[in-house]
């Protein structure tokens, strides 16, 4: 498990494991990481973890939030990062197998991807031909996790490569896979099979969230955006929400269909 290392001035005041989906730091007693200093606002960031991946958000705080000395509102933590709130810093510990990823560019959301056209499949497509096929369509998927390119292709600024622990893994026994169909947008009509543990959909600046793929099912947690996703019309709350067979999700002005495919 992840977890974090609080130190003022070289001394070391505490660790904490980021056991929760949602972390928030603070001055202010309701927060999961209290910091009782001036420099820090009531509610100044919030990290949220998904599987192995953590994010860190600035909540519009007064004095910003600092990053390996870098200013940031929005970061995907890499282990030993550091996090610099006034006079206090919070390491980043990630698990070995962040350790070992490797490091590459540390911009604002680096694991956010863009979901081209090629990734996406009409719903009448005939079904792949060969094994080998399958592999090359999950790699070209896994490149591709989805996040402005769904609204428009052409918000999209850069492509990153796929994280080792973002390629596809087995399904559990007895357990349909998952999958949306966008309803509105330039992409109508295209369909994306959720494979991986982890899909980011959304438009960054906007709206985005995760569709994490677990031994219960599919389930959706808001990431960034003022406003929550809506499932059938009603806004869901911090904690994952499951979804269920014909969900109809809306998400940065778009709207997509979430079903099981047998």
């Amino acid at each position: 498990m992840a977890k974090l290392i609080l130190s003022m001035d070289g001394l070391v005041l505490k660790e904490i494991p980021l056991a929760k989906e949602r972390t928030t730091i603070g001055r202010k007693p309701h927060n999961d990481i209290q910091i009782d200093n001036l420099a820090v606002s009531g509610e100044h960031a919030v990290i949220v973890t998904i599987l192995n991946d953590s994010f860190l958000e600035d909540l519009g705080s007064t004095n910003g939030t600092v990053v390996n000395g870098n200013p940031i509102k929005k970061h995907f933590l890499q282990h030993n990062d550091v996090i610099e709130l006034g006079k206090y810093k919070l390491k980043f510990i990630g698990e070995a197998a962040q350790a070992a990823s490797g490091s590459g560019d540390k911009s604002d959301f680096e694991r956010t991807m863009v979901l081209r056209p090629s990734a996406l499949r009409q719903s009448n497509e005939a079904p792949r031909s060969s094994p080998g096929a399958s592999r090359a369509a999950a790699v070209q998927q896994a490149a591709s996790a989805a996040v402005a390119g769904i609204a428009d292709p052409r918000d999209a600024t850069r492509t990153v490569p796929p994280a080792p622990q973002a390629a596809s893994a087995p399904r559990q026994a007895g357990q349909p896979l998952g999958a949306i169909q966008l309803l509105s947008g330039a992409n109508a009509g295209k369909e994306l099979e959720l494979t991986k543990p982890l899909t980011t959909l959304g438009k960054p600046g906007v709206q985005v969230a995760v569709l994490t793929r677990r031994p219960q099912g599919y389930f959706i947690t808001h990431v960034e955006g003022a406003a929550r996703p809506n499932v059938n019309g009603q806004q869901i709350g911090p904690a994952p929400h499951a979804l269920k067979d014909h969900d109809v999700i809306e998400l940065a002005g778009v709207k997509m269909e979430f079903f099981l495919k047998a």
